[in-house]
């Protein structure tokens, strides 16, 4: 973890100096912030409302928090309805030979960024990228896109939207509560308020029960149930892997490029893995084959999936990844999500 997240989000004590350093740049960039979306607010600047319902989904500060599980259980559940959903996306550190640009089976992470692809390639349905969203939103459209969901598409203001779902890491939360640099925050936590939805990914303290929102808000789940071979695209049960390898008291290595790699870690060890050597690296790390040679080839070496879309060129058999899906299994919870998705199908046009 950089020592700017370890400011944001543990306290560390270069607190002192780097967030009195940095907050005279939060200031400028709350007050810009600020102003921008009343600019759209207030119709200063125009908003482009497109023929299909835009569904977003996003977060209010930076690093991974469980965007992508959400939007591909929103993409499965609205599927079974009938419905033709699509997925935009900036891709983030993409390298398109055009943009918008249409991710295919012939994509790799390097053109369509590691998400996209992710998404891509576990639902199988249109997923465009480029930086200009509403002309990706139309490339969609013309697909025959009934419904688009705008993966991390919240601050995207330009694109008019019908419905808003928010993440938050059960975790991490908001870190120290400031906006960039100084703190995590793209805006305010006080602009969860006009979402209609919060997703929040693991069990938290937040919100508690005297909390002001008053949108729905859920408690999302990562759950594991298979490995996959990153070279060969071979699938074994949780159990199995486990059972094999555990079986032989043998150890595991593990890798993760996110937002929050020590979570993924973790959940191995709540999986039942023993852990050997692990290396976390930064959000959307462009991996090569030099950056995992420390790890030996008689281990498994598991990793996320979104790690693993960047590392199938070089993939060694000993390369494994974890797919895990969104889970709303608790009562309350299911009920809840179920009329969320049946109201947003509900705006599709038939």
């Amino acid at each position: 973890m950089r020592l700017i997240e370890k400011v944001w989000f543990q306290g560390h004590s270069a607190k002192w100096l780097l967030v009195p350093l940095l907050f005279p740049l939060t200031i400028i960039f709350t007050v810009i912030s600020f102003l921008r979306r009343l600019a759209y607010q207030v119709g200063l600047i125009k908003r482009v409302n497109l023929s299909v319902p835009i569904v977003v989904v996003g977060n209010i500060g930076i690093g991974g928090n469980g965007k992508t599980p959400a939007t591909l259980y929103l993409v499965e559940k609205l599927s079974e309805k009938g419905v033709k959903v699509g997925v935009v996306s900036r891709g983030y550190g993409s390298k398109a030979p055009h943009y918008p640009y249409q991710v295919d089976i012939k994509s790799n992470a390097e053109q369509a960024g590691d998400e996209p692809l992710l998404i891509f390639k576990r639902s199988g349905i249109p997923v465009v990228i480029g930086a200009d969203r509403v002309q990706a939103c139309q490339r969609l459209i013309e697909l025959g896109c009934e419904l688009i969901i705008a993966d991390d598409g919240l601050q995207h203001y330009r694109l008019a939207r019908d419905f808003e779902f928010v993440v938050v890491d059960g975790k991490r939360l908001f870190g120290n509560g400031l906006l960039l640099p100084a703190g995590p925050l793209r805006e305010t936590v006080n602009r969860i308020k006009n979402a209609n939805c919060v997703i929040v990914n693991g069990e938290s303290s937040w919100p508690s029960k005297d909390n002001s929102l008053s949108i729905p808000v859920l408690t999302m789940q990562l759950k594991a149930k298979q490995v996959v071979n990153v070279k060969t695209g071979a699938v074994l049960a949780l159990d199995c892997f486990l059972t094999s390898h555990l079986a032989n008291d043998k150890h595991i290595n593990a890798i993760a490029g996110i937002g929050d790699p020590q979570r993924f870690f973790n959940s191995l060890e709540h999986l039942g893995f023993a852990l050997a050597l692990v290396k976390g690296f930064v959000d959307h790390q462009d991996f090569s084959a030099q950056d995992l040679q420390q790890f030996p080839a008689d281990i498994p070496l598991l990793m996320t999936e979104k790690d693993a879309v960047k590392c199938a060129g070089f993939a060694q058999d000993n390369y494994w990844y974890l797919p895990v899906d969104a889970d709303f299994s608790n009562n309350l919870d299911s009920n809840l999500i179920t009329k969320v998705v049946n109201t947003i199908a509900a705006l599709v046009k038939k």
